[in-house]
């Protein structure tokens, strides 16, 4: 039996990733992006994957803060955008510049693909269920795996077929299923199956959204914590 942890959407809140990791335990974490945007400790979750050697792939903040193009973003998210890309040390820049667009393993005999998007598009499509649905065997059927894992929505999910598991683990550091509470998701494989549990986690709410305050940050970049919206 192998497990691994699997994060997403961690966007610089380090008071959330802090609580998440004392919740996992000593695990292989791979993440799905969007390590930066929105929170206040970029550098600090960069610094953090990096010395861990976390697997992540690149989210479309990555993707944004290298390239200084933020044109899709609503007003509040740009300016997280155009804060993180001036806020970042140069090392930590280079970092997400690096990162792929897609991971593919292989653990045991399951086959995973991990993408921040969707398969068919990694850094901007975002996959919901009741849009997505009938998509999904076809995401496991195309790409020859059996598990495949998605970001970018903040919002878990699992989905299973005779094909797979298709899922979500959350949002680390912004959630928008509603619950305010830190979400990410464990994989255990092994005896040809692959079961996926989401883990909810309570943090420190007030200590990350004043720190966005203290940023000069959207004010409602702080206040959507406390709403999990």
């Amino acid at each position: 039996m192998q497990e691994l942890a699997v994060i997403s959407d961690i966007h610089g809140n380090l008071d959330a990733l802090d609580a998440v990791l004392k919740s996992m335990g000593k695990k292989s974490i791979y993440c799905l992006g969007d390590l930066v945007g929105y929170g206040a400790n970029p550098n600090e979750v960069i610094e953090w994957a990096k010395d861990h050697g976390v697997k992540c792939v690149m989210g479309n903040h990555e993707y944004a803060v290298v390239t200084g193009d933020a044109s899709w973003f609503n007003w509040d998210a740009q300016r997280a955008v155009f804060w993180t890309r001036s806020n970042l040390k140069r090392e930590n820049l280079e970092f997400i510049r690096s990162l792929p667009k897609r991971m593919d393993l292989k653990i045991d005999d399951f086959r995973i693909l991990l993408v921040h998007g969707s398969p068919n598009d990694p850094i901007f499509e975002y996959v919901m269920p009741e849009s997505h649905n009938e998509l999904f065997d076809y995401y496991l059927s195309n790409n020859r795996v059996q598990v495949v894992g998605l970001g970018h929505t903040h919002i878990p999910f699992m989905y299973r077929s005779d094909r797979g598991v298709v899922f979500n683990p959350g949002s680390v550091g912004q959630p928008r299923s509603g619950d305010p509470r830190a979400c990410y998701a464990v994989l255990t494989i092994g005896k040809g199956e692959v079961e996926v549990e989401h883990k909810l986690v309570e943090y420190d709410i007030h200590s990350a959204a004043e720190k966005i305050i203290r940023a000069n940050l959207p004010r409602f970049l702080a206040e959507r914590l406390y709403a999990g919206l």
